[in-house]
């Protein structure tokens, strides 16, 4: 019988099936941070139940670590101090691995699970956060779960859950110049909804996917929680295996037939399929207040619910790009690695950012990806632009009471979501690629940056 690849990772990890036909599923790796972990870690120290393998839980300082050159334990959200010290002592108590604030290895835990060979392709890896599924990059079944399901997967080494309809979204044909993977899924969303994957396990394949490096393939599988989707993943291929490679938590070779085998047989059947041409994805950037409000860059503000043009500040009808800026921001778990850095200061480099610019940040997604700049330069690249180099961590990604700006201030992100408040009450937010950040923060305004491009090949 042919199999999907989720049929392949689903059935081998399923332990039962019980009487209200949810399905027992074993989990292999369970990973925390500090905004939820210590609240899980306490509940079951207080009922004094045990992790049932230390072994396979990781824990790490990411989400209101401060990002400051020179940081401590001090956060800019208030209380924040709490959850750093209190996971700290929790995971200590625990016996679990933690990445520290100032770890060698600290990092975003989607960013730092795969430099680390955590996570791994056929198992299957949860955390009390969203974009678990970015870590599907590599043919894992990860997804999000809530801080009580992270005690139950801790105690039982299982989860009870309902089997989720399988999705195969196939971008075939090549992408353009200066076209991305994070404009591969706003692409996506745009046209098939930010509802468009609900309930379902959604595998990216086709040639556009299989071309992108893992970096690339990391963003695409990301966003698969803003297409609503319970997971993303991609089949892994040698790209997977080489890039996992003598990383610390890997095993020494992939060569036997189970890691083969995850692949979806040809003739496997999906409850759905789409199928996009990339050759047509132009960069992207969100104009309203949910990722499915994105559009091409060149093109203009469509039609949509009035409250979102109210608080987005655009109305229908108007170009998208050339709209003023008054914030940058490269990060977050959905592009901040090494690759992300580097396409954005190519084009930076040699250029300013605009006066009108109040502030552009740029926040690796790991110490180690913040090494790697450094000695590459890149983080001298940023800083004569004018943008700020900070430490590791999720930072503006989203607000947590600490950095801020003032009501009505307009960003360009490389981030993920793109709600009312998301970085800070009264924030409007447009989510692009890095590139489209770096092109924008130079103009000033929201740009396209093919342009960029364009003018630095000319010059």
């Amino acid at each position: 019988m042919t199999q999907t690849l989720f049929d392949k990772i689903w059935d081998t990890h399923q332990v039962a099936q019980t009487a209200t036909g949810r399905h027992l599923i074993a989990i292999d790796r369970v990973f925390l941070h500090e905004r939820t972990g210590a609240a899980a870690l306490k509940r079951m120290a207080e009922i004094e139940r045990k992790i049932l393998d230390p072994a396979r839980v990781f824990a790490v300082m990411d989400h209101i670590v401060d990002t400051r050159i020179g940081r401590g334990d001090s956060t800019l959200m208030q209380g924040g101090e709490a959850f750093i010290t209190e996971t700290r002592a929790a995971c200590r108590d625990a016996g679990i691995t933690l990445f520290d604030v100032n770890d060698r290895d600290q990092g975003i835990i989607h960013v730092i699970s795969p430099e680390l060979g955590i996570v791994l392709p056929g198992i299957t890896l949860v955390a009390p956060d969203s974009h678990t599924c970015t870590q599907g990059a590599f043919g894992a079944l990860a997804w999000g779960i809530g801080s009580s399901e992270a005690e139950h997967a801790m105690v039982t080494g299982v989860l009870r859950l309902e089997r989720p309809k399988t999705m195969r979204v196939l971008l075939e044909g090549a992408l353009s110049e200066g076209v991305t993977a994070k404009d591969m899924a706003l692409h996506l969303i745009a046209l098939h909804s930010a509802g468009g994957g609900a309930g379902h396990a959604v595998e990216f394949a086709g040639d556009a996917v299989t071309a992108l490096d893992m970096e690339g393939r990391m963003t695409l599988c990301n966003m698969a929680t803003e297409f609503g989707a319970m997971a993303g993943f991609i089949a892994p291929d040698a790209k997977a295996f080489d890039w996992l490679a003598g990383k610390r938590y890997a095993p020494d070779n992939f060569d036997e037939p189970y890691w083969a085998n995850l692949q979806s047989d040809a003739g496997a059947s999906f409850d759905t399929e789409i199928t996009i041409d990339a050759s047509a994805i132009a960069p992207m950037v969100s104009w309203g207040t949910s990722p499915e409000q994105a559009i091409a860059i060149d093109a203009r503000v469509p039609a949509g619910p009035r409250k979102v043009h109210d608080y987005i500040g655009l109305e229908e009808g108007t170009a998208i790009a050339g709209t003023p800026i008054d914030v940058a921001f490269i990060g977050s778990c959905t592009n901040s690695r090494i690759s992300d850095l580097r396409l954005a200061a190519k084009l930076l480099e040699g250029h300013l950012i605009a006066p009108t610019i109040k502030k552009a940040m740029v926040v690796p997604g790991s110490l180690s990806v913040k090494r790697q700049a450094e000695a590459e330069g890149l983080d001298k690249i940023f800083e004569a632009a004018g943008f700020e180099w900070r430490m590791s961590g999720c930072s503006l990604c989203f607000y947590a009471g600490g950095e801020g700006f003032p009501k009505g201030s307009r960003t360009i992100s490389s981030t993920n979501r793109n709600f009312e408040g998301r970085q800070g009450p009264g924030i409007r937010t447009h989510i692009a690629s890095p590139e489209t950040v770096a092109a924008s923060a130079v103009a000033g305004a929201i740009a396209d940056p093919r342009e960029l491009a364009r003018k630095k090949v000319a010059s």
